[in-house]
């Protein structure tokens, strides 16, 4: 494939980074778009579900994306937050689905090792290879959770070579 566009997520329901990775002659790099959908006001659940998903159907939407990579939820210790991400991503998962689109996904371990080489890397240490990786400039971002989504884009980039 000449060109193909890879939507990258990080998975929130608070906070959603996403970013957008367009792969040129199957090697050159160009961020499209990085941010975050931020969904800290809106209270009920639910609707915070459908807003992920409307925002996510018009990024696919915006950018023709043909690959969907998204970062895998870890366990942690409380099964609430858990649950709450996991619903998040599966809302994530069905726009793409919706698309037709293929989904690949990533451990935060493997995204973070690709993009810094240290899969115990900081959030802070992934935006800083972030930038000078890809040439972003995060200081206008304010969320990390942009700069983890497009290392998930630029991951998948690097399992697909």
């Amino acid at each position: 494939m000449a060109e193909r566009i890879i939507l990258g997520i990080d998975p929130g329901t608070n906070v959603m980074g996403y970013g957008v990775l367009k792969v040129t002659d199957g090697r050159k790099l160009e961020v499209q778009a990085i941010g975050v959908i931020d969904l800290r006001k809106c209270t009920d659940t639910y609707l915070k579900l459908g807003r992920i998903h409307e925002r996510v159907i018009g990024l696919i939407d915006a950018f023709l994306t043909d690959e969907h990579a998204i970062d895998a939820p870890f366990f942690g210790k409380n099964v609430q937050s858990m649950l709450k991400l996991g619903r998040a991503q599966g809302v994530t998962i069905a726009a793409a689905i919706s698309r037709q689109i293929p989904i690949s996904e990533y451990a935060p371990l493997k995204v973070k090792q690709s993009i810094t080489g240290n899969g115990a890397a900081s959030k802070e240490q992934v935006a800083e290879m972030v930038k000078r990786v890809l040439k972003v400039r995060t200081d206008d971002i304010g969320f990390l959770d942009a700069t983890d989504a497009i290392a998930v884009a630029y991951c998948h980039f690097l399992q697909q070579k």
